[in-house]
């Protein structure tokens, strides 16, 4: 074309993508505004996602030199196999940025946070439906030809600021623009909106290193609190856990411990070493697994543990750093709860509360009375005081129907782990994993021992099979999968076409 000169000069091109509320951006904005401070061209765009995080919002920026009095054309969208550097703000964008060809080894950059925010799919899922991020770790470090990858959301957390402020900072420590650390921190002064926390949080992105995993090790710190008996009674637990079970479960079983001392007592804790060591007796290799399973299953949820929770300082300090309340703010939570009629029942004592569900119109006036949607203020005195008069019926737990039942269930499931262990080990640690099929209270409680039961009744039909404990992991692994609980019936139909091995 005579007349037209063509430049072969390319831009810096970057691709951010972040959810709502992760300041990206801001942090398009902050690029922007530093290169133009620094006599570059910039642009951005973006293109917003789909909201319940089947995609974040994908800001797009573009930086070059200027030419003469020519104005450049930049592009609107990133282009797979041409993006320069690529900032994920969480980790599965930074998943989604590869599977689009975003990120690719000889070009690209990448930048991303290793922390996870759940989707509705996982959070929805019965039992455990947190994807594996291990995959997505891995392809990162494949696909991209440099990474710089660490946990952005709890470096911005600890320095009271947002996630875009790290991820600034790890850019910056790249080196992949030609731009100077005081350049950037310029930037973050000259917008005027918390600048010292966001300085804090671009420092400590900057030198952002992802951490080596520590191995748990147990402290000899005294013990602190309860009396000198319960004191006494805890330090023996401990020194039982180093002298009689397994090494690979005495972290585990450590943790069990202190869950069940703060959620009852020492007391409880030791029952709960008791349920343990029973099992480890008849099979050393389901140690580990009974200990989780078994401290999970007696720190059921109930109204006393939740009313436990919502008034516990740890809690008002968490509410007000999420909500970022400054020190002379006011911050005022409200609590919302439909206690329902079974869950009424559950908290009065065992004889009462067999007595009102088997009286038709007792349940009617406590219904009535009771059974009805709550506005509690925790924080303030009358809406505290009711929960903490909740939180106080702690002590009585082990009288109330609750946990009557829940003991119950603990001593049936615990029986029928302990016939299988002997003579087939494998399968006692899968009925061990169907705990996780019952959780929460209520309808949703009474649903997750409805596929227990439909799980663990299936156990005639695979006795004596050498394959016995996979069929079981499948059988769990669809009643986890199904919140209905038809996928059930699909192996059910398949296992009962094997026939008995005897």
């Amino acid at each position: 074309m005579e007349g037209v000169n063509l430049s072969d000069d390319r831009p810096l091109t970057l691709a951010i993508l972040a959810m709502g509320g992760q300041g990206g951006g801001v942090l398009a904005d902050w690029i922007v505004a530093m290169a133009e401070r620094e006599g570059w061209v910039a642009q951005t765009t973006s293109v917003p996602g789909v909201a319940q995080r089947t995609g974040a919002t994908i800001y797009y920026v573009e930086l070059i030199r200027p030419r003469g009095n020519a104005a450049p054309v930049l592009s609107l969208m990133p282009v797979p196999g041409d993006v320069d550097v690529v900032i994920a703000a969480e980790l599965m964008e930074a998943g989604r940025a590869i599977q689009r060809g975003l990120v690719t080894p000889e070009r690209t950059l990448m930048v991303a946070s290793t922390h996870r925010s759940l989707t509705v799919p996982e959070k929805a899922r019965p039992g455990d439906g947190i994807i594996d991020g291990r995959p997505v770790l891995e392809a990162m470090h494949f696909a991209a030809r440099e990474l710089i990858a660490a946990d952005m959301q709890a470096l911005a957390t600890a320095s009271g600021s947002m996630i875009s402020a790290s991820l600034f900072g790890a850019l910056a420590a790249s080196r992949a623009l030609p731009f100077t650390r005081e350049a950037f921190e310029g930037t973050i002064r000259a917008g005027g909106v918390g600048v010292t926390s966001s300085l804090a949080a671009f420092d400590a992105g900057f030198n952002a290193q992802a951490p080596s995993p520590e191995p748990a090790t147990r402290t000899n710190g005294a013990i602190l609190g309860g009396t000198a008996n319960e004191r006494t009674l805890l330090t023996s637990l401990l020194d039982r856990i180093d002298t009689e079970f397994p090494a690979d479960a005495r972290a585990m079983l450590r943790h069990g411990l202190a869950r069940l001392v703060d959620y009852q007592d020492v007391d409880y804790a030791a029952e709960y070493l008791g349920h343990v060591a029973a099992l480890v007796a008849l099979a050393p290799s389901l140690a580990g697994e009974a200990a989780r399973q078994i401290a999970l299953a007696m720190a059921y949820d109930d109204v006393i543990r939740v009313a436990d929770l919502k008034t516990r300082a740890a809690r008002f300090a968490r509410v007000r750093r999420e909500a970022e309340a400054r020190e002379n703010q006011l911050l005022d939570a409200t609590e919302f709860m439909h206690p329902r009629l079974a869950e009424i029942c559950a908290t009065l004592p065992a004889r009462w509360g067999k007595r009102v569900e088997q009286s038709a119109l007792l349940s009617a006036l406590l219904k009535n009375l009771a059974e009805k949607p709550r506005r509690i203020r925790s924080t303030r005195l009358a809406g505290f005081l009711q929960l903490y008069a909740v939180a106080g019926l702690r002590r009585w737990r082990r009288r109330l129907l609750r946990h009557e039942r829940e003991a119950d269930f603990l001593r049936n499931w615990l029986e029928l782990v302990a016939s299988e262990a002997p003579r087939d080990p494998p399968l006692a640690l899968e009925l061990l994993r169907c705990r996780r099929l019952v959780k929460g209270y209520s309808d949703t409680h009474q649903r997750g021992e409805d596929k227990f039961a439909r799980v663990t009744g299936a156990l005639p039909l695979l006795a004596g099979r050498e394959d016995a404990a996979d069929w079981l992991r499948r059988l769990r692994d669809a009643a986890l999968a199904d919140e209905a609980g038809k996928a059930i019936d699909g192996v059910l139909a398949t296992i009962a076409t094997l026939g008995n091995v005897n």
